[in-house]
């Protein structure tokens, strides 16, 4: 574990709040300089703490609603630790002919729950933090015609500050249409889903009633959870009225806005912005059976879970939970990152990281199956951002009766990818583009993005207008995802997703052996090895 104690030196200076120490070589079990100075000219976490107090414990806050923000630690094993196996001879789901068996052929489709995606691949939760909002164009066009599940995410009803309430119940929310109108714009209604998370607040305003009915959503996403906190979601709000209204409508609102020294001390700029906090669901497992059913009953088709990376046995609890109420599929989400403004020491030193996670994971749902028990599909979440991962972590699942996870769930890349976008085609527009990066791919969007006439080819003036082109760079993302997968796909000699297994993997460490129980790489194929040569 010597990697992971060698991180307490970022302890007392992070990119993630602008801190930085005077010396590089700082104490490493505190972080602090080895000597600290009365008249050192830099902020540190500390000097951070002491001029902004609580406001230290989360990302910059002048980049709220332009970012997202993981952790900084190394937890001392990821999907790097271990290494797909290729293989040289045979093919499994295609014929063993040369001219069949090429990578373009590879399936990488993949189904959970009732739903079929194009690429494994789910996009979420976007709730009512500001970048989902700005963002959400690219988001939902690029997810629809990339064929994936994209998830509003929480308290986007109560955050809308047009939503209208009748009797504590919102009976509409123009943010909330906007957003499930995008997607289905650009939906074929065969791959992909737009999913609508519920937590707390959400239950309480009824929400899920709403879209239900009024918006015709297929799914339904329970929350409990997720990997960059477990104290509920939270936004900044930088209006004081707005602060206000959010109060009124029951949310927690930090510092109080309506208090008197408060709202001076906004006036005077002191205080800057309120955070706006969500409450964490007390679940039972009657409560979800209960709230299953009354969610199929309004008409969803699908009902869905989204928690966490709790301590070991809420994991076995969780899972044992979703088998009772039969859930669709349940997303289990690792340590540590998030689209909002998840508290930096929580990102960081809070929560199951995803290759763990996954491994106790997969240990309960075995149990299940063999007890005869219902176990539902599985998406695992956490620091995921290219094909590779992905592949690992599927294959992980499958112990010789096809994978428990069918998808994997993602939300800082696919908005990395939005945003670059956009960024990119407002400096192409106002010419300010790098001159570097113009000499290599060209200075107008429809030469920087490669699949550009592929689109225009299909939905001609819709370009640049109904199909913004982050969407474009969205879906060129998971297109690239998709090529990759299946020449990996194509190197293990298995030409459809649901075939890679366990016997696929090598783990590079003892730790990530001991964790999985993917044997080590010179440990595989040990028997076969002599048995060949004999």
């Amino acid at each position: 574990m010597e990697r992971v104690q060698k991180n307490s030196a970022y302890l007392n200076a992070m990119s993630t709040t602008g801190t930085r120490t005077r010396v590089r070589d700082v104490n490493p079990q505190s972080g602090m300089c080895p000597i600290c100075v009365s008249d050192c000219p830099f902020i540190c976490e500390i000097a951070l703490s002491t001029f902004r107090a609580n406001e230290a414990l989360y990302p910059e806050p002048r980049y709220f609603g332009e970012s997202t923000a993981s952790s900084l630690k190394d937890y001392g094993l990821d999907w790097a630790h271990f290494n797909l196996l290729p293989r040289l001879r045979g093919a499994e789901g295609i014929e063993p002919d040369p001219d069949l068996a090429i990578f373009p052929n590879a399936s990488v489709e993949s189904k959970i729950g009732k739903t079929k995606v194009k690429f494994p691949l789910a996009m979420g939760a976007f709730g009512s933090t500001e970048v989902a909002r700005r963002y959400w164009d690219g988001l939902a066009v690029g997810a629809a015609l990339a064929g994936c599940i994209l998830i509003i995410g929480e308290n986007v009803c109560g955050v809308d500050p047009k939503s209208e309430f009748k009797d504590g119940k919102v009976v509409r929310s123009p943010e909330m249409e906007r957003r499930v109108k995008r997607f289905k714009e650009f939906w074929d209604g065969k791959y992909g889903d737009i999913v609508v998370q519920v937590n707390v607040e959400d239950t309480r305003f009824g929400v899920y009633e709403y879209v239900v009915s009024k918006l015709e959503i297929d799914t339904v996403e329970i929350k409990w959870g997720q990997g960059a906190k477990a104290i509920g979601g939270e936004i900044r709000v930088r209006d004081l009225q707005r602060a206000i209204e959010l109060k009124k409508r029951g949310y927690v609102v930090l510092p109080d806005p309506e208090d008197p020294v408060v709202q001076q001390a906004f006036k005077d700029g002191v205080i800057e912005s309120f955070e706006r906090h969500s409450r964490v669901g007390m679940p039972t497992e009657k409560g979800l059976i209960d709230f299953v059913e009354e969610i199929r009953d309004l008409g969803a088709k699908s009902v869905t879970l989204k928690t966490g990376a709790y301590r070991p046995e809420d994991v076995a609890w969780q899972m044992k939970a979703a088998s009772e109420a039969e859930v669709d599929y349940i997303t289990f989400d690792g340590a540590g990152g998030g689209t909002g403004m998840s508290p930096v020491p929580i990102m960081n030193e809070m929560g199951i990281p995803t290759v763990y996670l996954e491994a106790l994971v997969l240990k309960a749902a075995r149990k299940l199956k063999e007890k005869g028990r219902y176990v539902p599909d599985i998406s695992i979440a956490g620091g995921f951002i290219n094909e590779t991962q992905i592949v690992k972590a599927i294959a992980m699942s499958n112990f010789g009766d096809g994978p428990f996870v069918k998808t994997v769930t993602t939300g800082r890349a696919p908005l990395t990818a939005v945003m670059k976008s956009e960024y990119f085609v407002k400096l192409a527009k106002e010419g300010k583009l790098p001159k570097s990066f113009t000499e290599v791919y060209g200075d107008k969007p429809d030469k920087f993005f490669a699949l550009a006439d592929e689109f225009k080819a299909k939905f001609g003036e819709k370009i640049g207008n109904a199909i913004p082109w982050s969407a474009v760079g969205l879906y060129s993302y998971v297109y690239r995802m998709s090529v990759g997968m299946k020449q990996l796909l194509a190197g293990m000699r298995k030409f459809k997703l649901e075939l890679v297994s366990r016997e696929d993997l090598a783990a590079l460490s003892p730790l990530a052996s001991e964790v999985t129980g993917i044997p080590m790489m010179h440990k595989v194929d040990e028997k076969v090895f002599e048995s060949i040569l004999m």
